[in-house]
């Protein structure tokens, strides 16, 4: 396909405006349509491996993210009460070392304002507000995404990056509806100054325990800790990062935890304290059709248990645009993406979803075991590098059958 093509995205979140940002630094025309009356991001912490950065150094805004980032200088894997450590290992300078990226620990609003400046940088007029998706036409030459108010933007492709819920996922994949996993997660924030002096020594840590598990780590350069506390929980809950819980449920959730942990919930502000429920989305054999294809959580919605989800999208965004490149037609670009999309990310959502059993081990002398011992954990030095020396900018696109 010649780059000056037009393509139509739905949605403006982080796997919408980073194809934005790869199809416009390349030469394709580009406008994308975002629901929203504002653009900006809910959620709170987020975590970009090498896979992801060298995405970003290609896009020439990787020196922004490292001035509003935290680069995790070691992992540690506590036991939920003791706060004994399991496992440590190196993280920040070790891992850029290894697969030539950083770690980078961000706020999800940081990442996503500075790839939409990245954005209007390229083509001042690309995002559109207040656009809402109803579904996709296509012709023998082209696409229409119609818009829920009555308006239909036409190009040669159109991509869905219209995340989790996507209406056109459900028109051209798949209409099942997701099955909840048993866990829903706790996510809030809490200003360091409000914690104990080196609080943690500023490292990244995973505290595991029967039937839950917390993540915590620092954004913001330090001054911002991030909460993530997953809990097995029998009432479903919604699928929404918005919903507020009242803390005194938080608190009980994690009773008899550490004293770390302890301060933590203690700190944050009462009413600041988020709920949702994880769900496990059917797996797809089909993302495109002619002209239309999925990215992203639109395409692959995964568990957050090896932080991937956002990486995953920015896989996608490269991926595409080379096979765009590289193809004669759009048909035939959307079968090589697809081929070379699909394994890569079934095996990331598989494995996400054993990580939930690893971290949920119901004793203690099972914790050790499974953190020292057993070859198909996460700390495996060869999914690891499975994992993060992947490039989407240089990996080898194989043709399909």
């Amino acid at each position: 396909m010649k780059a000056d093509g037009k393509i139509i995205i739905a949605g403006a979140g982080l796997s919408g405006l980073s194809a934005a940002a790869c199809l416009l630094r390349a030469g394709f025309d580009v406008e994308v349509y975002e629901q929203a009356p504002k653009l900006g991001e809910v959620g709170a912490g987020i975590q970009q491996s090498a896979n992801s950065t060298q995405v970003m150094r290609h896009l020439g805004i990787l020196d922004r993210l490292l001035a509003v980032a935290y680069r995790p200088p070691r992992t540690r894997y506590h036991i939920y009460n003791t706060g004994e450590v399991l496992r440590e290992q190196p993280l920040a300078e070790a891992h850029e070392e290894r697969y030539g990226g950083p770690y980078l620990q961000l706020h999800r609003a940081d990442f996503h304002a500075i790839l939409a400046a990245r954005v209007r940088e390229l083509k001042a007029d690309a995002i559109h507000l207040s656009k809402a998706a109803a579904g996709v036409e296509e012709t023998p030459h082209g696409a229409i995404l119609r818009l829920a108010d009555g308006g239909r933007a036409e190009g040669d492709l159109v991509i869905a990056a219209d995340g989790i819920k996507s209406v056109i996922r459900r028109q051209i994949a798949d209409a099942r509806p997701p099955q909840y996993t048993g866990d829903s997660a706790w996510r809030l924030t809490v200003p360091t100054e409000r914690l104990p002096a080196n609080f943690l020594d500023g490292t990244f840590s995973i505290w595991v325990g029967p039937a839950k598990h917390a993540v915590v780590y620092f954004v913001r350069g330090g001054k911002l800790l991030n909460f993530v506390g997953a809990v097995e929980l029998d009432e479903w809950i919604d699928e929404s990062w918005t919903l507020r819980r009242p803390w005194a449920e938080l608190k009980a959730d994690f009773e008899g935890w550490h004293p770390s942990i302890q301060a933590i919930i203690d700190a944050v502000d009462r009413e600041e304290c988020y709920r949702w429920a994880l769900n496990v989305h059917p797996a797809l054999d089909n993302w495109s059709t002619e002209r239309t294809t999925l990215v992203g959580d639109a395409a692959h919605p995964t568990l957050p248990y090896l932080a991937q989800g956002a990486a995953m999208g920015v896989e996608d965004a490269a991926v595409l645009t080379r096979a765009l490149l590289q193809s004669a037609t759009v048909p035939a670009a959307l079968k090589l993406y697809q081929h070379n999309r699909m394994e890569r990310t079934a095996r990331i959502v598989e494995e996400s979803q054993r990580n939930r059993k690893l971290f949920h081990i119901e004793t203690v002398e099972e914790l050790k075991i499974a953190f020292t011992e057993r070859p198909d954990s996460r700390l495996n030095r060869e999914r690891a590098d499975w994992l993060y020396s992947y490039n989407p900018l240089t990996v080898a696109l194989q043709p399909p059958p």
